[in-house]
């Protein structure tokens, strides 16, 4: 088989893929966007399967794309206990972000960015994909602005290395789901989501001089 060819089956495989997530999220949004983990959790025959339970949510969350974090986090921390509760939900996380990214990498920058452009978030998005890829990995999971799932599809497409990827999303994101495991909504009225944005926008250029500092040192050494 020639690459023309295996390259026009690759691509009927992508929007198949691609058609039927959408399709399953749009006509099951309903159902996923109000799923009660506190539900499964009771419902399970022991701890064990409560975990997988969850875990099982990670998974589809990662592939449907509809599933509110948040919500995930305070519903975990609340069926559980909160060490128990932090575990699973970092275990998730860790989940999500691999399977995201492996998707995106999968149906490739075109699909992902013609998904992404004319979207608020999206167009941010692409405009960093030039930028120095670690930083902007951080900033994208630590700003709570950037929807996980889709800044997943959007680095796995654009060929970001995937253990720094890896490494920068689940420090990112661990703030805030250590946070919402434990206090729950509570930590809208402790702290302010404003106040969480602007400490992450306060952030990118100390992280952007630390970078600079870093690359100096590295020449001067070199």
């Amino acid at each position: 088989m020639d690459k023309n060819k295996k390259d026009k089956i690759l691509n009927i495989i992508k929007i198949a893929v691609a058609a039927a997530i959408f399709i399953t999220a749009a006509v099951n949004y309903e159902t996923l966007s109000n799923i009660d983990i506190r539900l499964l959790v009771a419902s399970a025959s022991s701890l064990a399967v409560a975990l997988l339970l969850i875990l099982g949510v990670y998974m589809v969350k990662a592939v449907l794309l509809v599933l509110p974090a948040s919500v995930i986090y305070i519903s975990v921390g609340v069926a559980l206990d909160w060490k128990t509760a932090v575990i699973v939900n970092m275990l998730g996380i860790a989940i999500e972000v691999v399977i995201t990214y492996f998707l995106g990498k999968f149906l490739g920058k075109d699909a992902v960015e013609k998904k992404l452009k004319g979207t608020k978030g999206g167009d941010k998005l692409l405009s960093m994909k030039d930028k120095n890829k670690n930083l902007a990995t951080f900033i994208i999971r630590f700003v709570p602005a950037f929807p996980i799932d889709f800044s997943s599809l959007f680095m796995g497409a654009f060929d970001f290395k995937f253990l720094p990827y890896f490494l920068c999303s689940v420090a990112g994101i661990a703030p805030r789901v250590i946070a919402f495991t434990i206090l729950g909504d509570k930590i809208y009225d402790l702290i302010p989501m404003k106040y969480i944005v602007l400490v992450a926008i306060a952030a990118i250029p100390v992280a952007g001089i630390a970078v600079a500092v870093k690359k100096i040192f590295a020449k001067k050494k070199g």
